[in-house]
């Protein structure tokens, strides 16, 4: 299975998006808000709370917290 590169969500079989760039970078979308927020407007996931890069960042924050 493939992972959306925004939200990094599972990607069914035979759907979603892929985008190419010319310098040969391969982008998998689930969906159309995805692709907008990371090519169009150039978000990065890790500040929105519903992608699960978010959740990524938030705990490695709290691990780095609770070791030092």
């Amino acid at each position: 299975m493939v992972r959306c590169t925004f939200c990094d969500k599972r990607i069914p079989i035979a759907t979603g998006k892929l985008y190419v760039k010319k310098d040969g970078k391969k982008f998998n979308f689930c969906s159309s808000k995805c692709e907008k927020n990371m090519i169009v407007l150039k978000r990065k996931s890790q500040k929105f709370k519903w992608t699960n890069q978010d959740k990524k960042v938030k705990k490695n924050d709290w691990a780095y917290f609770r070791c030092n």
